[in-house]
C-alpha cells in the first residue's frame, strides 16, 4: 500500500524523544513522495517540523487505532514496532492497572510494587481448566497452559522466568508453583505440595538479600523440577542452583544487606536455644554492618526466622541439624570480626586470646592455635620441600574472607541437597514441569566476571528462545499451507562462539589461569591479539588496555579485566580447609566431602559468584596424579558445563516464557519509566519476538471473524453461502496488493498495517453512514418541532385572548364592590375607634383611683408600724443601759471591798511584827525561848490549817474562775446581741429613709401616670391590632401543626414499618446464615463420611482383593449407619463404640423401653444414695474432729457471724439496687418510651426485656440467699445468751481504772461503749460455742437416721412399683422420683446453708435433673393422651357397630346369640392405609423399592412420591404392631439404601431429583401423621385417624431432614457440573443479537470465538437445559417451594460464573457486550415468567450481572455520571466496579475509554462503602435450603401398589 494513503492529514505517528523515548504527533498535511519535512503537531498543541533522514528516507512509525490500544496480546496490534509495544504496556499498566500482557508466546509481567488481590484461591479456580486466550493474561494462565500441555501431549514443560533484579522473578516463580500445588494436589497424604512451597522460605533466607534495587533480591539462579505421577498429581520436586553470589557474604555496598539468614539469627539471639551461639546485634558484626541498612521496612526478621525454622521442620531437617546450620552461620559472623595486627610489611598476627576467634573455634570445634597459625601463614611447596611463610595483613584479611565465602557456599550446597532429599519421592516420576528463576541481562558502569557469566547465560537462553519462536511461526505457516518464506531473525551464535568456542574468551581465561605468572593484563593482550579486528562482535575501548567490549543481543557491554583470573580460580588455603575437616563438630566435615573446588597453594583472594551443581554424596577417591587436573577446574568451566546441562533440559521440554519488567528504579507503585522499560524490553527479547512476527504475517483472522467484523464493507450481492469465497472476493477489492495478505485453510494472514487500513475503511464507512442517519433524523426532528411549535402558538393565542376578556370583566365587578366595601368599612373603623377609646378611658380611671387609694393606705400603715418599732427599741435600749450600769457598780464594789480587805490584812501583819519586837525587848531570854517554841508549834498548826484553807480556796478559786469565764462568755454574747440590735436599729432607720424616698418617688410617679395613660390608650389600640394578627397566625399555625402531626404520624408509622421490615430482613439473614453454617457442617460431615468409607473399602480391597488398577469413583454420600442410630436415649457415649465396631448389616436396634430406662435410673439413684450416706458418715467424723479444733479457736465462729451479717447487708443492698433498677426500667418503658422505641419488635425493647429477665433472675437468686442468711442469723442469735455478772463487774472495774486515766469525756464514753460491745460479743461467743457444736452433732445424727428411713421407704416403694402394670409403674416411678428430689432439695438446702456458692451450683445441677424428668413426664403424658384418644375412637366405633347390629337383630336373638363385631364382612374391605410385610422381606422391599428402582419409569407411569408413600405405610404398620425394632430397622435400611443409590448414580440428575422429592415426601408424611396439632390442621378426619399411635419419630425426622439437605447439595453439584460448560459460551461469547458486537483483531493467543460454530453452546442451550431440569423436577412431584430454591441456586450459578469471567476478560468489557448480556438476562427472566417462578428470588441473584451490564452501557464522563453509577451499582463491590471500569475496552472508534480521573472519582465516592474486598463472586456458594411443610391430600387407603414394582409380598391392611 502506498505511503500517501496512510500518511494523510490527521494521521498519528510516533517520533523519537530523548526524555519520553517516543512521542505521539499528528500530521497537519498529507505526505507526498519526495517531501523531506513532515508538518506535525504534538499532543501538547506544539507544532513541529520533522526532518526525514535523507539517506534512508524512513517515515516515522504509524500509531495504532485507539480500539487496538490496551490489547491483551501485543501481536494483535496492527503496527508492530517498539513505540506501539511501549505505549500498549504503559496504557495497560498505568490506566487499567493490568500488570500482565501477552507478547506472542511470552508473558510480560511488570512489577507493580504493590500487593494486588489477584492471586487468591478464587482466581486460581477461575483460571483452572481455561484456554490460555480465553482469560486475561496472568501467570496462572501460563501455569495452566503448561499443566494442560503436560497432560495432553505427555511432554515435560518448562517455565522460564527472567528479568533483572527487582523485576519480580522470584514472586512470579512462587505463584506458578503455588498454582501447581493448588490445582494438582498431592498423590499421597504426605502434603508434598506444602513441602514444595515450604522450600521457598528456606531458599529465600539463605539465597536472597536486600539490594539497592530490590528488598528481596535472589542472588542465585535456580531451576525447580516439580514431578508428577501418571494422574498428574505432585509427587516431589528437585532443585538446581546456579551462580551464587558468594562475595556478598563478606562485602555489601551502601544501603544493601547480607543474606537474610544472618539478620534473622541476630534478631533471634535472645532465644534460649541460641545463647550458645553468642550472637548480638547486627551492627556488632563486620559482615552485617557494612551496608549500613540492617533493617528492611515492614519486615520482622524474628518472625521470618520462625517461618524459616518451620519450613526446615516441614522438610525433614530436624532440630539438631537446624542448630548445626545456625552454629556454622554464627561461626561465619564471628570469623568476620577476627582482626589482624601488622608486625612488619610481610607478616601479621592475631592478638592473644582474641575473643571472636575463640568463639569461632568453639563453634566450629577446631583447635584455636592451629586456626590462629594458618590464618597468618601459608605453605609454599616446591619440587623438593615445603616452606611455611607468614603473610601480610591484607593477604590474611583476604584469606579470612575467602574461607568465610567457601564455608557459606558449602553450607548452601548442603542445604540444597537436603531440600532435594526431602522433596524426593519414592514413586516413579511420570513427567515434570520446570520453573527456571534466573537473572536477566545485566550492564553496569563497572562490569566484571559475574556480569560476564550472567550475560553468557542470557545469550544461550535468547538463542533457545529465538529458535523456539521461529519454530512456532514455521509450524503455523505450514499448518495453514501458506508459502514459507525465510524470515531474517537475529542469530546470536557468533556471540556464543566468541565466548565458549575454542580459543574463545573462556578458553583463553582458563589457559591464563594455568600459567604460573598469569595476570589480567596478559590475558587482555591475548584477547586483543586473538579477536580484535577478526570478530565484529569484539571491540577494544579507546582509552583502556585492560577492558574489552562484546556486542550482545541486547546491547554493547564493556568488561573490566581486573579480577577475572582470581574470580575464575576461586581459591582458598588448603591448610585452613584441613583444619576445618578435622573438626569435632560432625556436621562441618560433611560440608567438605567430595570437595571439587580448586584448592591452590597460591594466595587466596575473594571471589564473586560461583555456580552450584549437584554432586554425588560419596567422595570419589582420586589418585595423586589426577589431583592437579581436578584442582584446575575453574569457575568458568563449571558454569559452562552446568549451563549446557540446563540447555539440554530446556530443549527436551516445551518452554513457556515469562519476562519480568521493572517499571522504575525507585520502587514506586504503578509508576512507569519509559527509558528503563525500553532497555529491559530490548534485553529480554520481547522486541525480537515482535520483529519476527512483524516480518511475516502478524495479523491472523478466521474467515468467520473477518466476515463478522467487516460485513459492513460488503454489499448484499457480495455475500455468498461460502464464507471463505466471500472474504476472498471482498479482500481482492479492498487491498489491491496481493502480497499484503495470504489465504490459509482456516485463517487469513495479513501483513503489518493492513488491519489498521481495514479498520480505517470500516470507520470511514460507519462514519458516512452515521452522518447520513444524523442528517435524516435531525431534519425529521426539526420538522416535528416546527409543527409542534405552530400548534402550540395558536392554542396559546386563543387562551390568552379569552383570559384577557375575563380579566377585564372581573376588574369592573371588583371596582364596584370595592366602593361599597370602603363605605361600610370606614364607618366601622370610626365607630370601633370611639368604642375603644371610651373603654380604655374607663379602665384607666378605675386603675388610677385604686392605685392612689392603695398608696394612701400603705403610707398610714407604715407610719403606725414605725411608731411601734420606735417604742420597742427605746424601751430595749433603756433596759440595756440600766443593766450595764448595775453590773458595773456591783463589779466596782467588789473591787473596792477586796482592796480594803487587803489593806486591813497588811495593817494586821505590821501590828503583829511590832508586838513581837516589843516582847523581845522587855521579856527575858528564857521566856522568849519558851514563847518562841510555843509559837513555833502554833505556827505549825496554823500552817497546816492554812494549807487546808489554801486547798479549799484553790478549789473555790477554780470554780469561781469557771463561773467568771461562763459569765464572760454570756457578757460577750450579750454584747454581740447589743451590736446586732444597734445594727438593726440603723437598718430600720435606713429603711425609714428609703421609705421616705419611695414616698417622694411615688409622688413623682403619680405625676407621670397621666402621661402613661395617654400612652396606654395608644398601646391598647396597637395591642388589639396585634391580637387580631396573632389570632390569624395562630389559626395558621394550628393548621400547620395539625398537618405536621398527621405527617409525623405517617412518618412514624412508615419508620416503624421500615424498621420492622429491616428487622425481619435481618432476622431472615441471621436465620439463613445459621442454616448455611449447619448445612455446610452437614456437607463436611458427609464428605468425611465418604472419605471414611472410601478408605475402608480401599483397605478391604488391599487386604482381600488386591487389584492395583482398581480405583473407586468419587461420591458424595456414604452408607455408614452410625449417624442414624443416635436416637437411642440410653448413654450415647457408651453406645457409639459398639456401633463403630459392628458392621452395618448386622447391627441390632439399641433402643429400650422407658420402663427399663427408669429401672436403670432407679438403681443408679440407689447407688447415689449409698454414696451420699457414706459422705454423711465422713461429714460426721469431720465434725467430731473439728470440735476439738474449734474449742482451741473460739473466735472463728464470731468472725463467721460477722461475715454472715456483712454478707446479709450486702445482699440486702444489692436487692434494693436491683429493685430500683427494675422499677426505673419499667417506668422508662411505660412512661418515657417513644412508640418506635417501646414497640415489641424494636431493638431497644428487646434489650430492655433481656435486662428485665436477667435482673429478675438475679433478684430471685438474691432473695433466696438473703432468706438463707437470715435464717442462719436468727438461729445463731437464739443460741447466744448473756454471761454471769462477775465478769462484767470485773471488766467494769478495769474500765473505771482506764477512765480515771482519761481526761476527755467524749473519748471516755466512746471507748466505754466500744469495749462494752466487744466484751458482750466475746462473752456470747465463748458461751455459745459448746452448745452450737452439740446442736450440730445432734442434727447430723438426726439427718442420718432420716436418710436411713428414707432409703428403706424408697426400697419399699420400688418393690411396690415393680408389681404394678408398666404404664402405672412408669408414672408412679416418676412421681416417686420427683418427691425424692424435692426431699433431697430440702435436705441439701440445710446442708449447704453455710456455703451459698456450693448451694447455688447444687441447685443448678438439680434444676437440670428436674428438667430432664419433667421432659420425660411430658412425653409420657403425650403418649397417655394419644392412647386415651385412640380408646375413645375405638369405643365410639364399637358403639356404632353395636347399635347397627342391635337394629338388625331381634330382641330374642340378642339374648341367645353372642355379638361378634370382628366377623362383619364390611371390615375386610375397609383398608386402614397400612402395608404389612414380614421381617425377613425387609431387604427385598428395600432392594425392589429403592436400589433397583428406575426413576424414569416411576415418574412417567405412577403417582409422584409413590415410594415414599409405600415406605410410610410400612412404617405405620410397624407402629400399629408396636414393634420398636421393626420401625428402627426399616427406617435405617431406607436411609442407607437411599445413600447407596445416590453414591452409585450420584451424577444422574434424574436419580438425585427423584430421591430428593421422595425423601421430602417421606419427611412430610412423618410430620403429617405424627399426631402433633401443628401438622394436623390440614388433614381430613380420615387422615387424622391414620396418625402414628405408639412411636414419636421426631428424631428420625431430623435425620431425614439432614439426608434431604445432603441430597439437595448433591443435586446442586450435578446442576453446576452440567451448566458450567454452557454458561460462559452461552451468556458471554455467543452473539445472540447478530451484528451488534464486532470482533476485534486477535493475537497469537487466540481467544474462543464469539461466533456460534457447531458444537458450541448458545443461550438456547442453557434455556433448553433449564426446561429439562424443571420438567424432571415437576414429573417427580417435587415441592413447588423446593423447585423455587433449586431455580434460585441455578440462576445464582449462572450469574456468578458469568460475572467472574467478565471480570477476568478484558475483551468482554465493552458497550456491545453489555447489550448482549442484558438481552440474555431478559431471556432468562422471560423463562422465569413462563414458569411462574418470578417470586422465587432467582431474578435477584442476577442483579450483580445486570448492574455490571448496565455499567458497561452507561455514560462514564462527568461527576453526575459517577454519582449515578454509585447509586445504581449497589449489588457490586467497589473492587468489581473499579475492575469493570479498568477493563472497559471500546470495540469501535466511536466509543471512548474511561479516564483515570473518572475511576479515581468513583473510588473516592465509594471509599466509605463497607463491602467485601473480594473481586470474584463465590460460584460454589450454596444457599441454605428449607423444606416447608407440604401436606398431601392423597388418602393412604386409596393407594394401589403396581405389580411392576415387584412388591407382591406386601399386603394391604
Amino acid at each position: 500500500m502506498a505511503a500517501s494513503e496512510l500518511y494523510t492529514k490527521f494521521a498519528r505517528v510516533w517520533i523519537p524523544d530523548p526524555e519520553e523515548v517516543w512521542k505521539s504527533a499528528e500530521l497537519l498535511k498529507d505526505y507526498k513522495p519526495g517531501d523531506k519535512v513532515l508538518q506535525l503537531r504534538l499532543e501538547g498543541g506544539k507544532d513541529l517540523e520533522y526532518c526525514l533522514d535523507p539517506k534512508t528516507k524512513e517515515l516515522p512509525h504509524l500509531r495504532n487505532p485507539d480500539i487496538l490500544v490496551g490489547e491483551n496480546d501485543l501481536t494483535a496490534l496492527s503496527y508492530l514496532h517498539e513505540p506501539a509495544v511501549l505505549h500498549n504496556l504503559r496504557v495497560r499498566f498505568i490506566d487499567s492497572k493490568l500488570i500482565y500482557t501477552y507478547c506472542g508466546i511470552v508473558l510480560v509481567a511488570i512489577n507493580p510494587y504493590e500487593q494486588l488481590p489477584i492471586y487468591g484461591e478464587d482466581i486460581i479456580n477461575a483460571y483452572s481448566g481455561q484456554n490460555m486466550g480465553d482469560m486475561d493474561p496472568h501467570i496462572f494462565a501460563v501455569a495452566e497452559e503448561a499443566y494442560k500441555q503436560m497432560a495432553r501431549d505427555e511432554r515435560n514443560q518448562s517455565i522460564i522466568v527472567s528479568g533483572e533484579s527487582g523485576a519480580g522473578k522470584t514472586v512470579s516463580a512462587k505463584y506458578a508453583m503455588r498454582y501447581f500445588a493448588t490445582v494438582s494436589g498431592s498423590a499421597s497424604e504426605a502434603n508434598v505440595e506444602e513441602k514444595v512451597l515450604a522450600s521457598n522460605p528456606i531458599m529465600e533466607s539463605i539465597g536472597n538479600a536486600k539490594t539497592t534495587r530490590n528488598d528481596n533480591s535472589s542472588r542465585f539462579g535456580k531451576y525447580i523440577e516439580i514431578g508428577f505421577d501418571k494422574r498428574y498429581r505432585i509427587i516431589g520436586a528437585n532443585m538446581r542452583t546456579y551462580l551464587l553470589e558468594k562475595s556478598r557474604v563478606v562485602f555489601q555496598a551502601e544501603e544493601e544487606r547480607n543474606y537474610h539468614i544472618f539478620y534473622q539469627l541476630c534478631a533471634s539471639a535472645k532465644l534460649p536455644e541460641f545463647k550458645m551461639l553468642r550472637l548480638g546485634n547486627a551492627d556488632y558484626f563486620h559482615y552485617t554492618k557494612q551496608g549500613g541498612s540492617p533493617v528492611i521496612d515492614g519486615v520482622d526478621d524474628a518472625k521470618e526466622m520462625v517461618h524459616t525454622r518451620q519450613a526446615c521442620t516441614l522438610l525433614g531437617i530436624n532440630e539438631s541439624y537446624q542448630m548445626g546450620i545456625f552454629q556454622i552461620l554464627a561461626g561465619i559472623l564471628h570469623l568476620g570480626n577476627v582482626g589482624f595486627t601488622s608486625r612488619d610489611s610481610d607478616s601479621c598476627s592475631i592478638p592473644p586470646k582474641h575473643e571472636p576467634l575463640i568463639v569461632f573455634c568453639d563453634l566450629m570445634g577446631v583447635e584455636y592455635e592451629e586456626m590462629c597459625h594458618w590464618l597468618c601463614h601459608r605453605k609454599l611447596a616446591t619440587a623438593t620441600e615445603t616452606y611455611i611463610k607468614p603473610i601480610p595483613k591484607l593477604q590474611a584479611t583476604n584469606a579470612r574472607d575467602a574461607l568465610a565465602k567457601h564455608i557459606y557456599a558449602k553450607l548452601f550446597n548442603w542445604i540444597v541437597d537436603h531440600v532435594n532429599q526431602a522433596l524426593h519421592s519414592a514413586v516413579k516420576q511420570h513427567s515434570f514441569i520446570g520453573v527456571l528463576d534466573i537473572y536477566g541481562f545485566e550492564t553496569f558502569e563497572i562490569n566484571s566476571f559475574e556480569q560476564f557469566c550472567i550475560n553468557y547465560a542470557n545469550e544461550k537462553l535468547q538463542q533457545q528462545f529465538n529458535m523456539h519462536v521461529f519454530k512456532l511461526e514455521q509450524e503455523e505457516y505450514m499448518k495453514e499451507q501458506i508459502p514459507w518464506t525465510l524470515i531474517d531473525f537475529y542469530d546470536n551464535q557468533p556471540c556464543i562462539n566468541l565466548i565458549e568456542a575454542k580459543l574463545g574468551i573462556l578458553d583463553l581465561l582458563d589457559e591464563e589461569c594455568k600459567m604460573p605468572k598469569g595476570s589480567d593484563d596478559t590475558w587482555a593482550q591475548k584477547l586483543y591479539n586473538t579477536h580484535l579486528n577478526k570478530c565484529a562482535l569484539f571491540e577494544k575501548p579507546r582509552l583502556s588496555n585492560r577492558a574489552f567490549i562484546i556486542q550482545h543481543f541486547a546491547d554493547k557491554v564493556e568488561y573490566q579485566c581486573e579480577g577475572f583470573l582470581e574470580k575464575n580460580k576461586d581459591t582458598v588455603f588448603e591448610e585452613q580447609i584441613k583444619v576445618l575437616k578435622s573438626s569435632k563438630f560432625k556436621m562441618l566435615p560433611e560440608l567438605f566431602q567430595d570437595d571439587e573446588k580448586a584448592i591452590s597453594p597460591s594466595s587466596a583472594t575473594p571471589s564473586g559468584r560461583t555456580p552450584l551443581y549437584r554432586t554425588p554424596i560419596k567422595p570419589t577417591k582420586v589418585r595423586p596424579g589426577q589431583s592437579t587436573k581436578e584442582h584446575k577446574k575453574t569457575v568458568g568451566h563449571q558454569f559452562r558445563n552446568s549451563l549446557h546441562l540446563l540447555m539440554e533440559t530446556l530443549n527436551a521440554t516445551t518452554p513457556h516464557y515469562v519476562r519480568c519488567i521493572k517499571p522504575n528504579d525507585f520502587k514506586f507503585p504503578f509508576t512507569f519509566d519509559e527509558k528503563r522499560a525500553v532497555q529491559q524490553l530490548r534485553a529480554c527479547g520481547v522486541l525480537e519476538t515482535i520483529r519476527i512476527s512483524a516480518a511475516g504475517f502478524p495479523s491472523r483472522w478466521t474467515y468467520q471473524e473477518f466476515f463478522s467484523r467487516y460485513r459492513v464493507l460488503m454489499k448484499q450481492k457480495d455475500v455468498l453461502s461460502d464464507r471463505k469465497q466471500t472474504c476472498k472476493n471482498v479482500l481482492e477489492k479492498l487491498i489491491l496488493d496481493k502480497d499484503k495478505y495470504q489465504f490459509g485453510k482456516t485463517k487469513i494472514f495479513f501483513r503489518a498495517g493492513q488491519v489498521a487500513y481495514l479498520e480505517k475503511i470500516r470507520a470511514d464507512k460507519l462514519r458516512a453512514a452515521c452522518i447520513r442517519i444524523q442528517k435524516t433524523i435531525r431534519g425529521w426532528l426539526l420538522r416535528k418541532k416546527y409543527l409542534r411549535m405552530k400548534k402550540a402558538a395558536i392554542t396559546i393565542q386563543r387562551y390568552v385572548r379569552g383570559y384577557q376578556a375575563r380579566c377585564y370583566a372581573k376588574f369592573l365587578r371588583r371596582t364596584n364592590a370595592a366602593t361599597i366595601i370602603q363605605k361600610y368599612w370606614r364607618m366601622y373603623v370610626v365607630q370601633k375607634k370611639y368604642q375603644i377609646k371610651r373603654a380604655a378611658t374607663i379602665i384607666l380611671q378605675s386603675y388610677l383611683r385604686g392605685y392612689m387609694a392603695r398608696n394612701r393606705y400603705h403610707k398610714i400603715l407604715c407610719e403606725h408600724k414605725a411608731i411601734i418599732i420606735q417604742k420597742q427599741v427605746r424601751g430595749w435600749l433603756a433596759r440595756l443601759h440600766y443593766k450595764r450600769c448595775l453590773k458595773a457598780i456591783v463589779y466596782l464594789q467588789c473591787c473596792f471591798r477586796r482592796m480594803m480587805a487587803k489593806r486591813e490584812l497588811k495593817k494586821l501583819k505590821i501590828e503583829a511584827r511590832s508586838v513581837e519586837r516589843y516582847k523581845k525587848l522587855h521579856i527575858g531570854m528564857e521566856n522568849k525561848i519558851m514563847q518562841l517554841q510555843r509559837k513555833v508549834d502554833e505556827q505549825n498548826k496554823e500552817y497546816k490549817c492554812l494549807l487546808e484553807k489554801l486547798t479549799t480556796l484553790e478549789g473555790t478559786y477554780t470554780s469561781e474562775t469557771e463561773k467568771l469565764r461562763s459569765d464572760l462568755g454570756r457578757l460577750q454574747l450579750s454584747e454581740e446581741e447589743a451590736k446586732i440590735a444597734t445594727s438593726r436599729v440603723l437598718s430600720l432607720q435606713e429603711e425609714i429613709a428609703k421609705l421616705r424616698k419611695d414616698l417622694e418617688r411615688t409622688q413623682s410617679e403619680k405625676k407621670t401616670i397621666e402621661e402613661w395613660a395617654d400612652k396606654y390608650k395608644k398601646e391598647t389600640e396597637q395591642l388589639v391590632s396585634n391580637l387580631k394578627e396573632e389570632n390569624t397566625l395562630l389559626k395558621k399555625e394550628k393548621e400547620t401543626l395539625n398537618h405536621l402531626i398527621s405527617e409525623q404520624a405517617k412518618e412514624i408509622t412508615e419508620t416503624m414499618e421500615k424498621k420492622l421490615i429491616e428487622e425481619t430482613k435481618q432476622l431472615e439473614l441471621d436465620l439463613n446464615d445459621e442454616r448455611l453454617r449447619y448445612q455446610n457442617l452437614l456437607n463436611e460431615f458427609s464428605r468425611l463420611e465418604e472419605r471414611y468409607d472410601d478408605l475402608k473399602e480401599e483397605m478391604t480391597i488391599m487386604v482381600h482383593v488386591p487389584k492395583p488398577e482398581h480405583r473407586r469413583t468419587d461420591s458424595t454420600h456414604s452408607s455408614n449407619e452410625s449417624e442414624y442410630t443416635f436416637s437411642s436415649e440410653i448413654t450415647e457415649n457408651e453406645d457409639i463404640p459398639l456401633r463403630l465396631e459392628e458392621p452395618s448389616e448386622k447391627k441390632a436396634p439399641l433402643d429400650m423401653s422407658l420402663f427399663l430406662k427408669l429401672q436403670k435410673r432407679v438403681t443408679e439413684l440407689e447407688l447415689e444414695k449409698q454414696a451420699m450416706q457414706d459422705e454423711l458418715d465422713r461429714k460426721e467424723e469431720q465434725v467430731l474432729r473439728s470440735k476439738a479444733k474449734e474449742e482451741e479457736r473460739p473466735q472463728i465462729r464470731g468472725a463467721e457471724l460477722e461475715y454472715e451479717s456483712l454478707k446479709r447487708q450486702e445482699l440486702e443492698s444489692e436487692n434494693k439496687k436491683l429493685k430500683n433498677e427494675l422499677n426505673e426500667l419499667r417506668k422508662a418503658l411505660s412512661e418515657k418510651g417513644a412508640p418506635e422505641v417501646t414497640a415489641p419488635g424494636a431493638p431497644a425493647y428487646r434489650v430492655l426485656m433481656e435486662q428485665l429477665t436477667s435482673i429478675s433472675e438475679e433478684l430471685d437468686v438474691r432473695k433466696e440467699e438473703v432468706l438463707i442468711l437470715r435464717s442462719q442469723l436468727v438461729s445463731q442469735k437464739e443460741a447466744i445468751q448473756p454471761k454471769e455478772d462477775k465478769n462484767t463487774m470485773t471488766d467494769s472495774t478495769i474500765l473505771l481504772e482506764d477512765v480515771q486515766k482519761m481526761k476527755d469525756k467524749g473519748e471516755i464514753a466512746q471507748a466505754y461503749i466500744g469495749l462494752k460491745e466487744t466484751n458482750r460479743l466475746l462473752e456470747s461467743q465463748l458461751q455459745s460455742q459448746k452448745k452450737s457444736h452439740d446442736n450440730e452433732t445432734e442434727a447430723l445424727r438426726g439427718e442420718i437416721q432420716s436418710l436411713k428411713e428414707e432409703n428403706n421407704r424408697q426400697q419399699q416403694l420400688l418393690a411396690q412399683n415393680l408389681q404394678l402394670p408398666p404404664e402405672a409403674r412408669i408414672e408412679a416411678s416418676l412421681q416417686h422420683e420427683i418427691t425424692r428430689l424435692t426431699n433431697e432439695n430440702l435436705y441439701f438446702e440445710e446442708l449447704y446453708a453455710d456455703d451459698p456458692k456450693d448451694y447455688q451450683s447444687y441447685r443448678i445441677s438439680l434444676y437440670k435433673r428436674m428438667i430432664d424428668l419433667m421432659e420425660q413426664l411430658e412425653k409420657q403424658d403425650k403418649t397417655v393422651r394419644k392412647l386415651k384418644k385412640q380408646l375413645k375412637v375405638f369405643a365410639k366405633k364399637i358403639g356404632e357397630l353395636e347399635v347397627g347390629q342391635m337394629e338388625n337383630i331381634s330382641p330374642g336373638q340378642i339374648i341367645d346369640e353372642p355379638i361378634r363385631p370382628v366377623n362383619i364382612p364390611r371390615k375386610e374391605k375397609d383398608f386402614q392405609g397400612m402395608l404389612e410385610y414380614k421381617k425377613d422381606d425387609e431387604q427385598k422391599l428395600v432392594k425392589n423399592l429403592i436400589l433397583d428402582l428406575k426413576p424414569r419409569g416411576v415418574a412417567v407411569n405412577l403417582i409422584p412420591g409413590l415410594p415414599a408413600y409405600i415406605l410410610f405405610m410400612c412404617v405405620r404398620h410397624a407402629d400399629y404392631l408396636n414393634d420398636d425394632q421393626k420401625v428402627r430397622s426399616l427406617l435405617t435400611s431406607t436411609i442407607n439404601s437411599i445413600k447407596k443409590v445416590l453414591k452409585k448414580r450420584g451424577d444422574d440428575f434424574e436419580t438425585v431429583s427423584f430421591w430428593l422429592s421422595n425423601t421430602c415426601r417421606f419427611l412430610h408424611c412423618l410430620k403429617q401423621y405424627s399426631g402433633e396439632e401443628g401438622f394436623m390442621k390440614h388433614n381430613t378426619p380420615r387422615q387424622n385417624e391414620h396418625c402414628l399411635t405408639n412411636f414419636d419419630l421426631a428424631e428420625y425426622r431430623q435425620v431425614l431432614s439432614d439426608l434431604a439437605i445432603q441430597i439437595y447439595q448433591q443435586l446442586v453439584r450435578v446442576l453446576e457440573n452440567i451448566l458450567q460448560p454452557m454458561i460462559v459460551s452461552g451468556m458471554l461469547e455467543h452473539e445472540t443479537i447478530q451484528g451488534v458486537s464486532g470482533v476485534k483483531p486477535t493475537g497469537l493467543r487466540k481467544r474462543t470465538s464469539s461466533i456460534a460454530d457447531e458444537g458450541t453452546y448458545t443461550l438456547d442451550s442453557i434455556l433448553r437445559q433449564l426446561n429439562s431440569f424443571h420438567s424432571v423436577m415437576c414429573q417427580h412431584g417435587m415441592d413447588p417451594e423446593l423447585i423455587k430454591q433449586v431455580v434460585k441456586q441455578m440462576f445464582y450459578i449462572v450469574g456468578a460464573i458469568t460475572l467472574n469471567n467478565l471480570l477476568l476478560r478484558k475483551d468482554m468489557c465493552s458497550w456491545s457486550k453489555g447489550m448482549q448480556i442484558r438481552y440474555n438476562v431478559s431471556q432468562l427472566e422471560e423463562w422465569l415468567r413462563d414458569k411462574n417462578l418470578m417470586n422465587s428470588g432467582a431474578k435477584e441473584t442476577l442483579e450483580p450481572l445486570i448492574q455490571a451490564a448496565q455499567l458497561l452501557q452507561v455514560k462514564k464522563k462527568t461527576d453526575e455520571d459517577a454519582e449515578a453509577i454509585c447509586s445504581m451499582c449497589n449489588a457490586l463491590t467497589t473492587a468489581q466496579i473499579v475492575k469493570v471500569l479498568n477493563l472497559y475496552t471500546p470495540v469501535n472508534e466511536f466509543e471512548e475509554r474511561v479516564s483515570v480521573s473518572f475511576i479515581r472519582t468513583i473510588q473516592m465516592r465509594l471509599r466509605d462503602r463497607k463491602d467485601s474486598p473480594q473481586l470474584l463472586m463465590d460460584a460454589k456458594h450454596i444457599f441454605p435450603v428449607t423444606f416447608p411443610f407440604n401436606p398431601s391430600s392423597l388418602a393412604l387407603e386409596t393407594i394401589q401398589i403396581p405389580t411392576s414394582l415387584g412388591l407382591g409380598f406386601i399386603a394391604r391392611v
